[in-house]
């Protein structure tokens, strides 16, 4: 399961309105190589299931994530931050063993 902050859900509405997106487009994480701490978030819209995606619907939001991204995510939860120390979306991933310090990047 992938779960979505009160914070997060708040900020992904504003941004689907900003650009116009209906409500059939969802959030789609993936994770890919790279970053300081070796694997790196990946946050977009889209709106087209693929074939082995995991669908979750947590507090009126839909993320979708490929099969090799949810074993690094299951369990995660997406928040949003606009405070001093920084400003976007991050995940409380319990798999990562550690993150870099902008939060961007983890390792397993």
């Amino acid at each position: 399961m992938l779960f979505v902050a009160d914070s997060a859900k708040e900020r992904l509405q504003s941004i689907r309105e900003a650009k116009g997106l209906t409500e059939d487009y969802f959030l789609r994480a993936t994770i890919t190589s790279g970053g300081c701490s070796g694997l790196s978030y990946v946050l977009d819209f889209d709106n087209e299931v693929k074939d082995k995606d995991q669908v979750f619907e947590d507090n009126g939001e839909t993320v979708v994530c490929d099969l090799k991204s949810f074993l690094y995510l299951h369990n995660s939860t997406l928040e949003f931050s606009s405070g001093l120390d920084g400003t976007g979306f991050s995940f409380n991933n319990p798999n990562a063993s550690r993150e870099c310090g902008c939060g961007e990047s983890f390792a397993v």
